[in-house]
């Protein structure tokens, strides 16, 4: 019978993950985040509908500069979420498996997420 040493705690702080764990549980997170803003995004849509006072008043929330950080950062959670999405049905036909495209794509996919989400910032403005 051998006797492994086996760490007591893991420190995961220490831990480094690779870019395409990273990437992989920021798109299980983004997921959830956009899920749980559905009940804001419709209320605001709604409100923007209801005539031209709801209009106005859903205009000046995104307009305030608290609603601009919160748009960015819808944009960004949206963004990052279809493309990494979209980098992982390429996975499953066979494109990036290799370990330096896997790197890559998650990378490119990161890119292409905070490049995308701030376009749409500026174009939404």
């Amino acid at each position: 019978m051998t006797s492994e040493v086996r760490p007591v705690f893991l420190d995961l702080r220490r831990i480094r993950l690779p870019i395409n764990a990273l990437v992989s549980i920021l798109h299980r997170v983004t997921g959830v985040l956009l899920i749980v803003s559905i009940p804001l995004v419709l209320w605001l849509f709604g409100l923007s509908l209801s005539g031209p006072d709801g209009y106005s008043e859903a205009s000046a929330a995104l307009g305030h500069p608290l609603g601009r950080v919160l748009l960015l950062g819808w944009f960004w959670l949206l963004m990052h979420h279809f493309f990494v999405g979209i980098r992982f049905l390429l996975l499953e036909v066979g494109i990036g498996e290799t370990r330096q495209g896997s790197r890559d794509t998650a990378w490119a996919s990161l890119a292409a997420g905070v490049v995308s989400a701030v376009l749409l910032w500026v174009l939404f403005l």
